[in-house]
Parts: structure tokens; sequence; C-alpha cells
């Protein structure tokens, strides 16, 4: 019989639905519900895709014995991450700041007030490693609970008090970040860097999107060999490991190894999305042949496995599938053993393949299977016969039983894929890409946007979830629309992320400070109004706000949303010297900051007038950090930057600003490429 869960649109939530749970979603009525049986809250807080929330649900919340327990001594809530981040960071800051660590699953034990006093992560059925039972947790949260209640209330008001004062000074509203600041974090990076394997710090190894931008853009600004040495060694690196999907493209979430070999599996939109653009970024500064395919084959990725029949974009692929024998096991749609490689290539071929993607018998992996990756150049290889290989392999996977999708929408994720393919679509000239984007954000606005201009955090089935978006959901879509008005020339795009940007200066900005809040101020009240500036795996709600605020700002001429950017990155400036690795998006938008950012503005005598389109082509390809491009007939009003812009001799025509200053309009593309270079 299913429980409560079965009436959510998570698919988290739906995946306990059958438990023997008598399982709340997050509402009031599970806490009026605790109130009147006088019992604590069981929080239980993960995500489809998390391998130990898996691995918890099915030795305890399936386990009829511990599930009757639960039900007779808590209200029981389980809560998507992914559905509620407001509910999730508000209570992992009391695990994180009680225990010094935190992760998911997140356990966490509540009054019926909703404030926590026990916390905890994932719990075996039996004690081990010198961590309790989960029937043991339960069995002790619930005698404290009936015995010392007064010391229970003294430990919960004590943590509620303590997450009231960890009021932290960001700077916000204060000097923006400079030249020194940036240079400090630049030296900061350099001593993180590992020079031998890529990327920053040891394992596990996430891939750091963000920080990859912010060296692409300093690089392209000052000209630092340095900087654009450790994004080029980073990138190829990764696409050169295990933790890149050698046959279908696209990356895992991490790898739990120093060298990028052996990935935790699952696939996220969001670092799809972000590494796509990183990798077309670095085309675009390198000319890179590698940057070029992987770019376009994570976009196919995308495209291929992670879009929905309404046009937008699932959240993510689980890490475990079923590996043929009936076990649920982790990687295992990925891996491949010289057995495997034979049975589908033949002894000869499979030979070629186990060189080429560092297959051995003793295996890279688990039970002798490996991890595909490139540990040889490429160049040793026929090129054809690679090819051959390679599809005959994906083919074959194919075959395989898939990893489980978690098909909701998340508008920002779904922002950040709607930058990412626009931008790939129109530098490779794919316009299949372009229309993805475009499909994608059309889903958004008209199922995700209300006609106040509020945004849904989630939907699936084309229907609205329940939950409001938080600030990176309105910062995330609103690059990704102003992304997809600089590739399309349609004006529109411009005028929903104006829309967004001011509910953010209205609802979620600190009128006296400039902070950014990642609630907004009218939103469910929780013991804390979260507030983050610091990137994690994915822009924070403060720093994505805060790139959008800016290039709105440079394509329409706001004062307001200028200042507000400005007052934003004063978080950069206090941040990014010390911890440069955990706020990369904002020391991107710190560069465009300095950079103008240049605004370009492209005119012909028609929209579809082939010169025109090769110099919009030239202005989405320059390298000035954050510039922003209109583009449209002579005439046209669907931009402000093209007000005023005739013409020069008859032909199509770009103008280049920046700090209230203009370049001679040009109407040749090499001209234009060297005012867009940088510096």
């Amino acid at each position: 019989m299913a429980n409560r869960l079965a009436h959510e649109t998570s698919p988290y939530l739906l995946q306990h639905a059958d438990n023997p749970v008598d399982w709340w979603p997050w509402s009031e009525e599970a806490f009026e519900e605790a109130r009147r049986r006088d019992v604590p809250v069981h929080l239980s807080v993960g995500y489809s895709s998390c391998h130990w929330c898996h691995v918890l649900a099915k030795e305890s919340f399936e386990d009829e014995a511990v599930a009757g327990y639960m039900n007779e001594h808590f209200v029981n809530i389980k809560v998507d991450r992914e559905e509620r981040p407001d509910v999730d960071a508000v209570y992992m800051e009391a695990v994180q700041a009680a225990t010094g660590q935190g992760g998911w699953p997140m356990t966490v034990f509540l009054t019926p007030d909703a404030e926590p006093f026990y916390f905890g992560t994932y719990f075996p059925p039996a004690p081990r490693h010198g961590m309790p039972s989960f029937r043991q947790v339960l069995e002790g949260v619930r005698l404290a609970w009936d015995d010392r209640r007064e010391e229970v209330a003294d430990v919960a008001g004590k943590i509620v008090r303590d997450l009231a004062g960890r009021e932290i000074d960001y700077g916000a509203g204060k000097q923006v970040p400079g030249e020194q600041e940036l240079a400090q974090a630049l030296l900061g990076l350099t001593r993180e860097y590992d020079p031998q394997r890529g990327g920053f710090g040891g394992a596990p190894k996430f891939p750091p999107s963000m920080v990859l931008e912010f060296l692409l853009r300093h690089a392209a600004r000052t000209g630092s060999e340095g900087a654009l040495q450790m994004a080029a060694d980073t990138c190829e690196r990764m696409a050169r490991g295990g933790i890149y999907d050698q046959l279908g493209g696209g990356f895992a979430r991490y790898s739990v190894d120093r060298d990028w070999v052996v990935p935790h599996f699952e696939k996220m939109l969001y670092d799809n999305a972000l590494l796509c653009r990183v990798y077309a970024h670095l085309w675009r500064a390198t000319g890179s042949e590698r940057a070029r395919r992987v770019a376009l084959e994570t976009a196919d990725f995308l495209v291929r496995e992670l879009r929905t029949p309404e046009g937008g974009f699932a959240s993510a692929l689980d890490a475990d599938s079923d590996d043929g024998t009936g076990r649920h096991v982790e990687g295992a749609y990925y891996v491949w053993t010289p057995e495997q490689l034979r049975a589908v290539l033949g002894e000869e071929d499979a030979r070629l393949a186990a060189q080429y993607f560092g297959v051995t018998e003793e295996g890279t992996f688990e039970e002798g299977a490996s991890v595909l990756q490139l540990p040889q150049q490429e160049g040793v290889f026929d090129a054809a016969r690679v090819a051959d290989v390679r599809q005959r392999l994906l083919r074959a996977r194919a075959e395989r039983a898939a990893p489980g999708r978690d098909d909701k929408v998340v508008a920002a994720w779904n922002g950040l894929a709607i930058a990412a393919l626009a931008e790939t679509g129109a530098y490779f000239d794919r316009p299949d890409l372009v229309d993805a984007a475009l499909a994608a954000a059309d889903l958004l606005v008209r199922v995700h946007l209300d006609e106040q201009g509020r945004l849904a955090r989630t939907s699936k089935d084309g229907r609205a979830g329940a939950h409001a978006g938080v600030l990176e959901d309105y910062g995330d879509v609103a690059e990704g629309f102003l992304a997809l008005a600089s590739v399309t020339g349609e004006g529109v795009w411009l005028d929903f992320a104006g829309l967004l940007l001011d509910h953010v200066l209205v609802r979620f900005a600190d009128e006296e400070s400039g902070a950014l809040f990642d609630t907004a101020a009218d939103a469910e009240r929780l013991i804390r109004r979260p507030q983050d500036p610091t990137d994690n795996a994915a822009p924070s709600g403060w720093t994505a706000a805060a790139g959008a605020l800016l290039s709105y700002a440079a394509q329409t001429g706001s004062e307001a949303h200028r200042t507000a950017a400005e007052r934003a990155l004063g978080v950069v400036r206090v941040l990014g010297p010390r911890v440069p690795r955990f706020i990369g998006w904002g020391l991107a938008v710190a560069e465009a900051l300095l950079d103008g950012p240049r605004e370009v503005a492209v005119v012909g005598p028609a929209f579809d007038d082939a010169a025109a389109r090769e110099l919009h082509r030239t202005a989405l390809l320059g390298t000035a950090p954050g510039a922003v491009v209109a583009y449209g007939p002579v005439g046209g009003d669907e931009f402000p930057l093209l007000a005023d812009r005739p013409l020069s001799g008859g032909e199509p025509t770009a103008y280049v600003c920046r700090n209230f200053t203009c370049d001679a309009p040009t109407t040749d593309p090499e001209r234009l490429r060297t005012a867009l270079s940088g510096r």
C-alpha cells in the first residue's frame, strides 16, 4: 500500500512511495501531526541518484520491523534536496556545525517546532566501524525524547540560537574586487593546483567548472599563460580520464581518485551543462580539437539522454544499474572486462580496444572490470578503426539495463543547459542544439513562470511542482535567457531575463547591504533564512544572480542592475583571495566587471543577411570576458544596444563599447575579432 509520497512529483520521493514507512512530504501538516502526537520528527534528506540513499532505503526503510518502529515513535518526513534546496541548506548547516561534516543521505531529528537536536548521515542496519545501527539511533532518540525532554529542548534551542548568530560579513555593498584580489585568487589556485594530474587538491576530485571559467576569462583579459595552461591541462586530463564517458560523452559527478580514473558514476545535468560550456569556451580560446569534440559530445549527451518529452532536461542519471545478473551495481552500465570486449568485437578488435581504452585483465574498477579512459596518445591508432570500435561498443552498451533517470526538471539547471547549448550550437553551426535550448526555455516560460514572473523550482511531465524557486533558479535561468538572446537575436529572452532579475532586486536582495538571500522575503519561514555566496557543484544563487545582473545591465544600460551586481560582488573581494576554489563563478563575473563588460551591437540590412550573420558569429566568438551581444536589423527595437546604430556604407556593421566609450564601427570581421580578443 502506497504512503503519502505517492501524490508527489519528485522521482526521489516517488521511489519511497511504497516503503512501509508512513512518510510525509515536508509540510506544516506533518509538524502539526508531531505536535498532536507529541513525538519528534525524523527528517530524511536525499536525492534520486544518491548511492547511499538507496542503500539506506533498502536496508532500513524497506524493513517492516524498522518501519514499524519509525511509524510508532516518529513523524517521518522525506525531502528531495534538489526540490527543496532551502530545507537542505538550513539543516546541512546545522549538521556541519555540529559534526564538522555532512553529506547525503542526511538524517536529522527535530522537535515539532522544526528545531534540530540530533544529526547524522548514513547509518547501517547493524553496528559497524564504530557506527551505531539505524535502529539503535532511533531507540536512543526516542529514549532521550521520553526521559530527557528538557535536555533535548535545551540542545535544540542552543543550535537554533547558534545558527541565528552565525551572521557573516561577506562584504556585500562594499568595494568591488580589483586587480589585486584577482591576482591573489590566481596565486591561491596555483598553490592548490595538481600539475601532474590537473585539477585542484586531492581525492575525491570534482570537476572545477566555475574555476575553469575564471581561468579562461583571466587569461583572455590579462594574457596570463599560466591561467590558460591550468585550464587547458585540467580539461585535457578530465577528457582523457574515466570521469568522461569515452563512448557516449558526458561527465560523471566526480572522481574518487586523484587521477580522474574511477568516477562516481552518476551523471548530473548541472555538471554537464557547465562543462559543455567550459570546453566550448576553451575551444574558442585555443582552437583545441579535443575541446571541440568534448563540447559537442557532451551537448549531444544532454539532448540524447537527459531531454524530456516536454523539451526540458532531466536532473540526473543514477550511478547504479542492473549488472545482468539481477544485482543493482554501481557503474555496471559503463565498465568493461576484456571478456566483454571480445564478446562484442572479436579477438583482434578487442585487443585494440583494450589498448586504446586502458582495459586490463586486473581491471581499474571492481571485480576485474575497467573504466574506459584514454591513457595513450591516440595518434598511434588508426582513427577510422577506433571510430568503428567505439560505435560497436556504444551499440552493445545500449543493450544493457540503463541507469535510472530522475525526470524532474529543475529550473536553475535547465538555465545552465540553455546557456551551454545555445552557445555551443552557435559556435559550431549546430542549429539543432540552439533549437533544443529554445525548447527548454519555452518550457520554463510555459510551465515554471507564473503571471507575476515568479518561478517554480521544478516540474515533471509538464506540471509545475508546488515549491517556489530559489535565488539560483532566478540567476541561472536569467543567465540562460541572456545567452539565448545573444545567440538568436530574439529580444523576448532579454525581456524575460529582466522580469526574473526584477524579482531578485525586490524579493531576494537586502536593500541596506546589497547581500542576497537564497530564498525570497515572502518564502516559507524556516528556522533560518539560508544565505550562502560560495559556489559548490554549481554557481551559488548569489554569484549566478550577480553575473546575470551585470550582463543585463550591459545589454540595457540599467544603472539599478549594474549597482546591484557591484554590491553583490563585494563578496568576491572578501572570499576570492581566501577560498578561490569555492567562489569560481564570482571570480569569473569579477573578470567581466573589470573588462567592462564589453557591449557589442551588430546590425544588418536584414536579420538573415549573410554578412551580418558572419559579424554576429564573430562577436559571439570573442573572448573578452562576459561580453554581451545584441543582433538585429538596422532600426530594430528588440535590444536597447541596437538603438541609433546605422549601417556603415550600407554594409552590416558592428559597434563595440565599454565603460561609456565606443570604438569606431567596423564592417570587417577581422577587426571585430581583434577588438574582442580580450586584452
